[in-house]
């Protein structure tokens, strides 16, 4: 098979197995198949013409002959119900392509290139949503005549909008992402970077308002032929519907098989179509999980023995399920934390020192398993805690300051309310007490205006606001072990040392241990007394802080601090000498 071909028929053989590993994506493929194959086959599986007339079977009941019965003109219902799904589909299949082709193309170049393209389409688009599609399908039934896909062409004129505003809005949204940026720096067109990187993203909500606009044409187009609006000759379930009511008194069951075939089929669609947004979404990884065996981590290794250690891993290996078995992203950490020790986990991007602090928090990204090893915190092996236990450690016990202050915090709310509502859940505080003690944090963590900053959202606030905001949640409970990711990275020169100042101020006060994860060398120097150097998942070098600087051991960190220095020695400790006379 050539080789551009093969990932993308393993992608689509992917999708497959994971919708139908879904039970409901499982119940509606098997119905829809089920539609698929009747529709192909009804000549060979019909029993008799579906408009072939029997004067003795007029509302007759069921039989042997007529397994549904007769409806009002003698019709074998069974036959017709065959013939009709036929029809039926087609006439939806009319109303979602035309909507489709019309609303997809139209949003991706409207949203994509804006201006005036995105206002002539508003515009159409508008005027189309502003029309009563029952009344202009009424209109054109009398213009065209009793052509039920005629009228369905026109109904999915009508649909469109909803297809191009929901395309329009989606485009908006990623056009100005990096990797379309980087797309177009690279030399792609338009039309490519539209069609195969913008159309790629948003193609999950499109499937569900295919299934929708399915749905809803089925439904229509039942109606119209309800109301007379079609061809009697032509067997559709909307038309067995009219004539099933027409004869409701005389055969009362004669409409259950039509309604039931309508109602199946659209929720069909719709349980399918969540099942593969679900699976779009998502990735593969879950799907790749569930050939994988997970390992329960060993805990042969007992509970240390010292009080002094707050927290103790033990060859811990992080590992996410890969399409050839478990990639390994941490390979055998260990680390020993004492109480109202100031550690610090360096290295670079990618070295594994993130996964390791989330491994202790229980954060660890979809998929993300802990394979082997131990995390003793406080006595306590977190790598066999339940999720309700991890979430009575965290913010309690165990807090979190993350990187990127600006993008940890949620725009919705104001800054007072996102510290208020964790310490009423965490502390059982009143909202009175919590508010008191946001208002007393804010200021504590250097805040000149603490009431101002309370009342704010977050795009009111600077970077290095938002820095000791997140910093004055994390320590509000007064937690044991504090993990700082990268608590410097988005700010100035400047806020950075404040920001450090507030850390060590508060690890004083409260006596409580931090882990700093960090490429700085910098901030390990200011604030760390022990570090831990790490590559490629593992540690490299585990040291005090003033003697790896003074004499590393390892070449890696000789190598990464040679490179931050710029070939000049690392600095060591001079005792200040007398003044001379």
């Amino acid at each position: 098979m050539n080789s551009s071909i093969a990932p993308a028929v393993r992608e689509r053989t992917s999708l497959v197995r994971s919708v139908l590993a879904n039970p409901t994506g499982l119940v509606a493929s098997v119905i829809l198949l089920s539609l698929a194959l009747v529709i192909i086959f009804a000549p060979a599986i019909a029993p008799f013409d579906p408009v072939k007339v029997q004067v003795f079977k007029v509302n007759a009941p069921p039989d042997a002959e007529f397994l549904l019965g007769g409806d009002g003109s003698g019709r074998d219902i069974l036959s017709r119900l065959i013939y009709g799904a036929r029809n039926t589909v087609l006439g939806a299949l009319i109303a979602v392509s035309v909507a489709g082709t019309l609303g997809v193309t139209t949003g991706l170049f409207a949203g994509y290139y804006g201006r005036l393209i995105d206002t002539i389409a508003s515009w159409i688009s508008n005027g189309l949503m502003a029309l009563p599609a029952i009344i202009v399908l009424l209109a054109f039934f009398q213009a065209l005549g009793s052509s039920i896909y005629m009228s369905m062409a026109v109904f999915g004129v009508m649909l469109s909008p909803g297809f191009f505003r929901l395309t329009r809005n989606l485009v908006q949204g990623v056009k100005h992402e990096l990797y379309i940026d980087a797309a177009r720096v690279s030399g792609l067109s338009d039309l490519r970077i539209i069609t195969q990187h913008i159309l790629l993203v948003i193609r999950a909500p499109v499937v569900i308002q295919v299934s929708i606009v399915s749905g809803i044409a089925i439904v229509i187009q039942a109606g119209l032929e309800f109301l007379g609006l079609g061809d009697a000759s032509l067997p559709t379930w909307g038309g067995m519907l009219q004539n099933a009511f027409d004869n409701l008194y005389t055969a009362p069951l004669s409409a259950f098989s039509s309604g039931l075939a309508i109602s199946l089929t659209v929720a069909s669609l719709v349980l399918l179509a969540n099942a593969i947004r679900d699976r779009m979404q998502r990735g593969d990884a879950p799907q790749r999980l569930r050939h994988l065996k997970v390992p329960v981590p060993s805990t042969s290794a007992p509970a240390p023995a010292s009080a002094d250690i707050l927290l103790e891993i033990r060859d811990l290996v992080v590992g996410y399920p890969g399409r050839d078995g478990w990639v390994n992203v941490v390979n055998g950490v260990s680390l020993s934390l004492k109480r109202g020790e100031i550690f610090g986990l360096v290295g670079e991007s990618g070295s594994g020192k993130t996964q390791t602090a989330f491994a202790v928090l229980g954060l660890l990204s979809a998929g993300g398993r802990i394979l082997s090893g131990s995390i003793y915190f406080d006595g306590q092996d977190l790598t066999r805690a339940s999720p309700s236990e991890m979430r009575r450690l965290r913010g309690r016990h165990i807090a979190y300051v993350p990187q990127e202050p600006m993008s940890n915090l949620d725009p919705s709310f104001r800054i007072g309310y996102q510290l208020v509502e964790p310490m009423m859940k965490v502390l059982g505080i009143s909202r009175a007490q919590a508010r008191k003690r946001a208002l007393e944090l804010l200021g504590h963590v250097g805040l000149a205006d603490p009431e101002r900053v309370f009342k704010s959202y977050p795009h009111q606030i600077s970077g290095g606001m938002a820095q000791r905001v997140l910093i004055a949640g994390a320590v509000a409970c007064k937690p044991d072990l504090l993990i700082a990711d990268e608590p410097t990275t988005a700010l100035d020169v400047t806020v950075q040392a404040e920001v450090l100042d507030l850390l060590r101020n508060l690890q004083a006060e409260y006596g409580m241990s931090i882990i700093i994860v960090t490429h700085n060398f910098g901030v390990v120097a200011d604030m760390c007394d022990m570090v831990a150097v790490m590559r490629n998942g593992a540690v490299v070098e585990t040291n005090a802080a003033r003697e790896l600087f003074a004499a590393p051991q390892h070449e890696y960190t000789k190598m990464l601090l040679d490179s931050v220095l710029e070939d000049s020695k690392p600095r060591t400790y001079s005792a200040p000498q007398e003044e001379l006379v």
